[in-house]
């Protein structure tokens, strides 16, 4: 005949959180469950440094927010963001004109830093057509519905001369195999406050204008002379 199971019967004593078949009365239980939540908060404050705030994540903030650092003499942002049709129902930053050559999701992200002599800007692209040449320049707005929504390229102070390639951001670059492009380049000035806004992909290099994509960029202020 099998042994009766102690424990669970009716009038059977109550059984604490860590006993295990083991009666414990109501006192000791009370005492134990304080114990352990008293425990429990002692180790999450040597966790926490003792309530101290976490350091900030290093990594790229969700949603394509820009992450800025600013040292002295020395503005730096990275933003990213997937490219969308103007029409989505979730809009992006980054808007594709063209589907076929700058595919919905693909994606984007620039890197601006700038200092006293001069601004570098880089963008990294993924997901675009392959082995495709496009052109890519700084424009002075953000982008909208329609391509011609981010404005004129943005031009350096000429002096009342010609403007030149030395004038204006160029970013052109072809595409791998797997549709992923790098590109970065330098001016010796900085952007005017508020005067760029975007960049503009173009179908093709060599300053042609005709937009198959924009992505939003907030270029931000410069540091030391802008003209």
């Amino acid at each position: 005949m099998a042994a009766p199971v102690r424990g669970f019967g009716r009038g059977a004593p109550r059984l604490g959180p860590y006993s295990c078949g083991a009666a414990t009365d109501e006192r000791e239980e009370r005492t134990m469950v304080v114990a352990g939540v008293l425990a429990g908060a002692a180790a999450l404050a040597m966790l926490t440094g003792g309530g101290a705030p976490p350091a900030e994540s290093a990594g790229p903030p969700a949603g394509g927010a820009p992450t800025h650092s600013a040292p002295t003499g020395v503005y730096w942002q990275r933003v990213h963001a997937r490219f969308s049709p103007p029409a989505a129902f979730i809009p992006s930053s980054a808007v594709t004109y063209d589907m076929k050559v700058v595919p919905a999701a693909s994606r984007i992200e620039v890197e601006q830093s700038t200092s006293p002599s001069g601004t570098r800007v880089t963008a990294r692209l993924a997901g675009l057509e392959a082995g495709h040449a496009f052109g890519m320049r700084v424009h002075t707005r953000p982008c909208g519905s329609k391509p011609g929504a981010a404005g004129p390229r943005y031009l350096h102070g000429t002096g009342g001369r010609a403007a030149g390639p030395g004038d204006e951001v160029r970013l052109d670059f072809t595409t791998d195999a797997r549709g992923a492009a790098a590109v970065s380049t330098r001016r010796g000035w900085n952007f005017r406050p508020g005067g760029a806004g975007s960049v503009v992909i173009d179908r093709g290099p060599g300053g042609a204008a005709d937009p198959v994509a924009c992505f939003t960029v907030p270029f931000g202020p410069t540091a030391g002379s802008a003209v």
